[in-house]
């Protein structure tokens, strides 16, 4: 949520326009009521906030980042994580980074990747360290194979917005 306010002050029902365009069908199963806690507990934590317009023609409250909301999205930005994040949440990362601006899809991909096939590296290491057949390293295989899927979705990622870059 704070990432879509990145781009420009917004509306509660703007934010929502957004994440459908952002997610498709997987926006659909976020309701209108938990848009507006969210928009709460931000602006409770501090991290977002609805100054009221000069002209107040509206009722509705529009929302921006506070200092500190620009601050953890720029932190948001640059980590890297696994086994999360979710597919969902990486793909709103990098279509906020786009929309304004925030950084670059790709580097983000790419941090992600390093990270991964770093990770890789590690569970493949102590899968050999492993006995045949051990409990163990059935975990290990599964953790690998679990990386290697995030990566080639990542790759998957690379592509598109290699290809948005190439169109624009």
């Amino acid at each position: 949520m704070l990432a879509m306010l990145a781009k420009e002050p917004s509306q509660g029902y703007q934010l929502r326009d957004r994440l459908d365009q952002a997610l498709g069908l997987l926006g659909e199963s976020i309701n209108d009521g938990h848009i507006y806690v969210t928009l709460g507990r931000l602006e409770k934590a501090g991290l977002i906030a609805h100054p009221a317009p000069p002209h107040a023609a509206s009722d509705r409250k529009v929302y921006e980042l506070t200092a500190a909301g620009q601050e953890r999205v720029a932190e948001w930005m640059s980590e890297v994580s696994w086994p999360k994040p979710d597919l969902a949440e990486f793909h709103l990362k990098l279509v906020a980074a786009a929309q304004a601006g925030l950084a670059d899809p790709i580097g983000i991909v790419d941090m992600q990747r390093r990270e991964l096939l770093r990770r890789l590296r590690d569970v493949e290491r102590a899968a050999m360290a492993e006995p045949p057949g051990s409990d163990g390293g059935l975990l290990l295989e599964g953790i690998a194979l679990r990386l290697q899927a995030d990566l080639r979705w990542l790759e998957a990622c690379e592509r598109a917005w290699s290809d948005r870059r190439r169109t624009s």
